[in-house]
């Protein structure tokens, strides 16, 4: 049997592996795992349960690699929710919050005062700006990116894969790309390499098939424009 964590005192439950950094004033529940070569900057809250730079375990067809990772690295102030798992490899930004049962995967970016809601799951190489909200259950799609400022209601889905996996091997998956203060409405579809213009809007419940233009509003099924985000409407006016 190999161990790869072993007991410590430091907190009630806590496991920690190998050439782990732990940074001051750290607020840390009971029962977190932290693997091998994480990093954990000064004044994060680990929650209970939480489990840190965990590695990929691939199924067999996966193109994904697990080889020569990056520690995962938490910025100061970062919040890891209880029972949420973050994988090697991934960056979470200054103060920004992963919530209760998230999964964010490895070579994925998290910005400053980004929220990650309840049970949301994030895969890999997915890019994520300053003061993004995702809100509970939405899933991210590998390569997915989001700029700074957007906002994701609850349950929304993105996909990076029009054949589901019957590609060419060397084909290059493309997620969705959500640009600057765009709002995107609970239980949305992005389809794969869609963008969503600088605040445009999509509603509640749209399936988005085409590029939204900046400040469109968009909704139904497939999505089509209705009007124009007002003036009065702009992330700028509410600031």
């Amino acid at each position: 049997m190999k161990l790869c964590v072993h007991s410590s005192d430091l907190a009630p439950g806590l496991m920690l592996g190998h050439e782990v950094e732990l940074g001051t004033g750290l607020v840390v529940g009971g029962g977190v795992v932290i693997h091998s070569g994480t990093m954990v900057g000064d004044g994060c809250e680990l929650q209970d349960l939480a489990v840190l730079g965990k590695r990929p375990r691939l199924g067999r067809l996966s193109t994904s690699s697990s080889q020569d990772l990056e520690p995962l690295i938490l910025e100061r102030n970062a919040v890891v929710c209880a029972a949420a798992v973050i994988y090697a490899g991934a960056r979470i930004g200054e103060s920004a919050i992963v919530g209760d049962h998230a999964q964010v995967r490895e070579q994925t970016t998290i910005g400053a005062n980004s929220v990650i809601g309840r049970g949301c799951g994030i895969e890999t190489e997915v890019s994520i700006g300053t003061f993004v909200r995702i809100q509970s259950n939405s899933y991210l799609a590998s390569r997915t990116v989001i700029e700074d400022d957007v906002f994701v209601g609850p349950g929304v889905v993105t996909a990076n894969d029009n054949a589901m996996g019957r590609h060419a091997p060397d084909e290059k998956l493309r997620g969705p790309v959500l640009r600057r203060a765009c709002r995107v409405g609970a239980g949305a579809v992005l389809v794969p390499g869609v963008e969503i213009g600088v605040e445009a809007f999509v509603a509640a419940g749209a399936v988005v098939t085409k590029d939204v233009p900046a400040r469109a509003v968009v909704m139904g099924v497939p999505a089509r424009q209705v009007r124009e985000v007002p003036a009065e409407d702009l992330l700028e006016m509410w600031r």
